[in-house]
C-alpha cells in the first residue's frame, strides 16, 4: 500500500510528539510538572547565547512579546537568570541557572531512554537506518529555530 506525502507527514510528526509527549510526562514524574518542550528551545537559546528577549526571539521567530513572557515564566520557574552584564552595569543578561541546566541534563537522558525503548521495539539496525535516512532528508541540523514554524505558535499559546 502506497502512501501519501500526507500520510508521511503526519507519520513523522507523530513521532515527533510521541517522543515529546512521554518525555514531557516523564519529567514530569521526576518532579518538572512545570516544564515544556517551548521551554527546552528556550533554555538552550540562551545558553548559545541569546541573552535578552530580541535575541532570544530572533532565534526562535517568535515576537519580542513573546520572548519575554517565555523569560518571565522561566524566571519564575527558577529556570533562567538575570544578571548584570560585566561590561555594562545598567544592562541585564540572562543566564540558564544550575536548575535549567539540570532540567536540560534530565531531558536528554529521558530522551535517551526513549530512543532505547524504540530501539527494542524495532530492532537497533532498523533504528540506525532510520536515522540514517532521515539525516540524509533532513540535513545535519535537522531542526532550525531560526525558521518560522510550529514553536512560534507554541511560544504564542497559553501553554507557557
Amino acid at each position: 500500500m502506497s502512501r501519501s506525502g500526507a500520510d508521511l507527514a503526519l507519520l513523522l510528526l507523530g513521532g515527533f510528539r510521541s517522543l515529546v509527549d512521554a518525555a514531557t510526562a516523564e519529567l514530569a514524574r521526576r518532579g518538572y510538572e512545570d516544564v515544556r518542550p517551548v521551554h527546552d528551545f528556550a533554555m538552550r537559546a540562551v545558553a548559545a547565547g541569546a541573552d535578552n528577549a530580541s535575541e532570544l526571539g530572533r532565534r526562535l521567530s517568535v515576537s519580542k512579546q513573546a520572548a519575554a513572557k517565555t523569560i518571565a515564566v522561566l524566571q519564575e520557574r527558577g529556570y533562567v537568570a538575570r544578571d548584570a552584564d560585566p561590561l555594562d552595569a545598567r544592562r541585564k543578561r540572562l543566564q540558564v541557572t544550575a536548575l535549567g541546566f539540570e532540567v536540560l541534563r534530565q531531558g536528554e537522558s529521558i530522551f535517551d531512554e526513549l530512543r532505547d525503548q524504540w530501539e527494542r521495539q524495532i530492532g537497533s539496525a532498523e533504528l540506525a537506518s532510520l536515522e540514517t535516512h532521515l539525516a540524509a532528508l533532513v540535513g545535519a541540523q535537522p531542526v532550525r529555530l531560526d525558521a518560522p514554524g510550529w514553536i512560534a505558535q507554541d511560544l504564542g499559546s497559553n501553554s507557557v
